[in-house]
C-alpha cells in the first residue's frame, strides 16, 4: 500500500463510519455494501466497545453520493453538515458564556462584600 493511501486513513476527518455515511449522506447500508462489493469504496473494519463498524474514506463516499444523487445533493449535504457543526459550537459557546457570566456575578458579589 502506498504512503498516500495510508495517509488518507490516518488524516483527521478523512474517514467516517458507515453509520455516519448513512446519516450525513442518506445512504442505506445496502448501498454501502454494494459499493464495497463493486470496488467503489474501500473499507476497514473497526470496533468500539465490542460494536463493529465499517470505516470508509470520506472522499470515496462523496464520489459515490455525487454519482448516485448528483453534485447538488452532495453540496447540500456538506452545507447541512457544516451548519450542524456551527450550531453545535454556538450552543457550546452560549453555555460557556452563561457560566462565565454567573462566575463573574459571584466574583463581583464577593468583591462588593469585602
Amino acid at each position: 500500500m502506498s504512503t498516500v493511501a495510508t495517509d488518507a486513513w490516518s488524516e483527521k476527518g478523512a474517514t467516517l463510519s458507515d453509520k455516519s455515511a448513512r446519516a450525513e449522506f442518506g445512504l442505506t447500508q445496502r448501498e454501502i455494501i454494494t459499493a464495497i462489493q463493486e470496488g467503489k469504496l474501500q473499507y476497514r473494519e473497526g470496533s468500539v466497545y465490542g460494536n463493529p463498524f465499517l470505516r470508509l474514506l470520506r472522499h470515496e463516499v462523496e464520489q459515490l453520493v455525487s454519482g448516485k444523487r448528483g453534485p447538488r445533493y452532495l453540496r447540500k449535504a456538506k452545507i447541512q453538515r457544516e451548519l450542524d457543526k456551527t450550531n453545535t459550537e454556538l450552543r457550546a459557546l452560549r453555555t460557556k458564556v452563561r457560566r462565565l457570566e454567573s462566575k463573574k456575578a459571584e466574583l463581583q458579589a464577593s468583591l462588593d462584600k469585602s
